[in-house]
């Protein structure tokens, strides 16, 4: 009994090893290049044998452009592409979520509040404070 629990385990064992496998474990670099340039420019580029590519050029502490791609589990090619400045990170890509429009109720009272400034009430300063109070005193 005790050696068919011990096959039936280490049948079990290699099931799960051979279950859990995943082709990125060997993966390795098929491209790869680089330049950083005295006035800070640089640039780099690098392929992996899995289909992760990935490119970036910029200034340091200024600007970047770049990208990458990868396959997703499902086979999908993932594509991005990116901005990096003063306004921040700026990615762009087809598999990126984008928001859902604005209800068109919304956006009629957006343009209601543009063309209607709103109303500023008169300051009551110089007519005193018993003034002041007696004119909020109707508001609630």
């Amino acid at each position: 009994m005790f050696r068919y629990m011990l096959v039936a385990s280490a049948f079990l064992a290699c099931a799960y090893a051979a279950a859990s496998y995943s082709q990125d474990a060997g993966a390795y670099i098929t491209k790869s290049g680089g330049d950083i340039r005295p006035d800070g420019h640089y640039d780099y580029a690098y392929e992996t044998s899995n289909g992760i590519a990935a490119q970036e050029s910029g200034l340091g502490g200024h600007q970047v452009n770049g990208g990458y791609s990868y396959y997703s589990p499902e086979g999908q090619l993932v594509q991005i592409q990116y901005l990096a400045d003063e306004n921040g990170f700026q990615p762009q890509g087809a598999l990126l979520p984008t928001p859902p429009p604005i209800p068109a109720a919304i956006l009629k009272s957006l343009e209601y509040i543009r063309t209607h400034p709103q109303y500023e009430e008169p300051q009551y300063q110089s007519q005193g404070p018993s003034q002041y109070r007696k004119v909020n005193s109707f508001r609630g």
